[in-house]
């Protein structure tokens, strides 16, 4: 996944907290991005919880979850809000480059089998395919299989990762940050599985 691919989301300003004024501490959207991540997670507990809930997908509809994402940005990668993010960029690139993430795919499935069954991409994967993968594994992150959906990215990014190396046209360095993403990934879901992934 090559950064320069993506365009960095704005940040929300009052759109987002009501009572946050514009040119928020950094510190305070770092904590609204943990807690956000936290609650579409977890689910709310609350009735405030689900009032944010609430606005925070009506904000997604209304501007796209980059509005949402970019709180995730700067987080660490073996933090909830860092594992969201990463699963973020991950369906951002295969949205707007579907034929290169089925070609990538399709060219690193020799070499990463193991992976390539967790993935569950169906033989052979084309762009609709590739697409509907990312769509199933976002959509898992509410529920009780979250470390499930973790994993499933992760080999989906170490496979795309091993094929875009594999190609003639492939970026090393990118493919490489694939890779990374992926063992990200992988640590995120061991974390949700012994529960410390916060």
């Amino acid at each position: 996944m090559n950064e320069r691919e993506f365009k960095r989301p704005s940040l929300p300003g009052s759109a987002l907290f009501e009572a946050q004024a514009d040119g928020a501490d950094p510190a305070e959207m770092a904590a609204a991005g943990h807690r956000i991540a936290t609650l579409l997670v977890r689910g709310p507990r609350s009735g405030d919880d689900q009032g944010l809930v609430d606005r925070v997908l009506h904000l997604a509809d209304e501007e796209g979850l980059g509005v949402i994402a970019d709180l995730w940005s700067h987080a660490a990668a073996d933090s909830l809000a860092g594992a969201l993010w990463r699963l973020y960029l991950l369906r951002t690139w295969v949205y707007r480059q579907p034929e290169q993430a089925a070609r990538e795919f399709g060219a690193g499935k020799a070499y990463a089998p193991v992976h390539e069954v967790l993935a569950g991409v169906v033989d052979p994967p084309g762009p609709e395919e590739v697409i509907a993968l990312v769509d199933t594994v976002v959509r898992g992150i509410v529920g009780d299989d979250f470390d499930v959906t973790l994993d499933r990215a992760a080999a989906f990014a170490h496979i795309v990762g091993v094929g875009r190396a594999q190609l003639d046209s492939g970026d090393p360095q990118s493919a490489a940050k694939l890779v990374d993403t992926a063992v990200h990934l992988r640590r995120a879901a061991e974390l949700e599985r012994s529960s410390r992934l916060h």
